[in-house]
């Protein structure tokens, strides 16, 4: 019981560390949401989601990312940290719907 008690709190501590998550949607060759707004100066996860029928591909200049995503599939996708500002990302597939920016703020 001591031991147990001894680990909790690196238990809650590893839990609080955890990167914060952000959702991203590809659907109809386009992302949802097109703004998404994340933390300044930390890690986070993007969570992209892509529910089209055809692959696409989260690219972005200004995060350095590059990631092509099966239909139907999710992918994890770590950035930051960030500091100030907006960070265009596309769907090098369909470039003319698939279009965001994450804002850190």
């Amino acid at each position: 019981m001591k031991k147990l008690l001894a680990l909790l709190p690196l238990l809650c501590l590893s839990a609080w560390a955890a990167d914060p998550e952000f959702a991203l949607t590809i659907k109809d060759h386009r992302f949802e949401p097109a703004e998404l707004r994340v933390p300044v100066g930390q890690k986070v996860k993007l969570v992209v989601h892509n529910q089209d029928a055809t692959p696409e591909e989260f690219e972005s200049h200004e995060l350095n990312r590059e990631k092509v995503i099966a239909p139907g599939a999710k992918a994890n996708i770590y950035i930051g940290p960030l500091k100030p500002g907006r960070y265009p990302f596309i769907g090098e597939f369909h470039e003319k719907t698939a279009r965001g920016v994450i804002i850190a703020e």
